[in-house]
């Protein structure tokens, strides 16, 4: 288990942290992105995205919060979770993936045995969660404040216009999900719930108009996968479609050895990809990140098997056991600068916690690794 180099402290505001279930975000962190001196981060169980802002060496705040209702057309509205688990940059735009993933009722403790039982049958689909879409990402070059819009003129080149879209889809899917509904590793898994190690995204980083996905499940005899695809305009305004590769496919597969642990996010650096990876399923396990060497360049010869001895196991992470099973879920891995990563905890320990509206990350050293 390595120790962080640091920690930073994000501060978050009270008047809009607060989830429609009394949820604070801090306490659900699933992603997050650098860019410049501010942090996107998103709660898994929220519609919208929040912007904390660089105010010390080690600390992030000014809070900022963003309806992705005032951007995108979401199927269920502001009525459900998009399940946000990735986020990358690309293009002037920011790109954001929901879970793609069922989702299991859990059973209460205060009901009937009988009903705790019924409620564990239930399966549910919800249409947000099928999301994966572009917000054009604006800097103020005297600032050098990043927001989001809907739509503007491109920075590098104003005679261009970007517009927020998402992939085509309906309120039960969308063409990624028709698209591998007969694929021979993903096709059995579509019914099963994420955590029940079904289908489920966590992760995404883009480079070069390529699109990388992270799949958290399912993982096949200890295998994870990583779909490559790219994205074109649709005919209609505000909405993308999966766009045919050199190989006549609609998305590639890349299967990577994490030794049974699947993908919980995925950030490229040069020509590698880091990969934060653990259980699919949902219990306390080991958490690693872990660095593929030349995946950019090795994934565009075609699918990939990438066995153990070609990754490289840089560290583990801490995470909660005993008193604490259940908590410090490391969920979010970030570009902090050139020399370090970050990540970002769901369900953090109270230690993690120093106030209110606070919680802390860890910022870990890649320098030598």
């Amino acid at each position: 288990m390595k120790s962080p180099s640091f920690t930073v402290e994000l501060h978050f505001d009270p008047t809009h942290s607060i989830t429609t279930t009394g949820k604070h975000v801090r306490d659900g962190l699933s992603t997050v992105l650098r860019t410049g001196d501010y942090l996107w981060l998103s709660c898994d169980e929220q519609t919208t995205l929040e912007r904390l802002k660089k105010t010390g060496d080690h600390t992030f705040g000014e809070h900022v919060h963003f309806d992705l209702t005032e951007y995108l057309d979401l199927p269920d509205g502001k009525n459900s979770e998009i399940d946000i688990e990735g986020m990358g940059v690309s293009g002037g735009y920011l790109w954001l993936v929901g879970s793609h993933s069922l989702k299991r009722k859990k059973p209460r403790k205060e009901e009937s045995v009988d009903k705790q039982i019924k409620r564990l049958a239930k399966v549910a689909s919800e249409a947000n969660r099928y999301l994966l879409a572009r917000i054009p990402l604006v800097q103020d070059i005297a600032t050098g404040e990043f927001t989001l819009s809907k739509e503007c003129k491109s920075q590098e080149d104003p005679s261009k216009t970007l517009k927020a879209a998402q992939l085509i889809g309906a309120h039960e899917g969308n063409q990624l999900m028709h698209a591998i509904k007969k694929d021979p590793h993903l096709k059995d898994f579509l019914p099963i719930p994420g955590k029940d190690n079904g289908f489920d995204i966590e992760g995404l980083d883009m480079q070069e108009g390529r699109i990388f996905m992270g799949l958290r499940g399912p993982v096949l005899r200890g295998w994870a996968m990583v779909l490559e695809l790219e994205l074109e305009e649709a005919e209609e305004e505000g909405f993308l479609q999966l766009k045919t590769n050199g190989d006549g496919l609609l998305y590639k597969k890349h299967f990577l050895h994490l030794m049974g642990k699947g993908i919980r996010e995925l950030r490229i650096k040069g020509d590698d990809l880091y990969v934060l990876a653990g259980p699919t399923m949902d219990l306390d396990g080991t958490i690693a990140v872990y660095r593929w060497p030349k995946a950019m360049i090795n994934s565009r010869k075609g699918e990939q098997m990438v066995h153990r001895k070609e990754l490289d196991h840089l560290f583990d992470v801490h995470h909660g056991s005993g008193p604490t099973s259940g908590r410090d879920k490391a969920e979010g891995l970030g570009i902090f600068d050139n020399e370090h990563l970050l990540v970002v905890f769901d369900s953090p320990t109270d230690d993690r916690k120093a106030e209110e509206n606070i919680v802390t990350a860890d910022v870990f050293s890649i320098k030598d690794e």
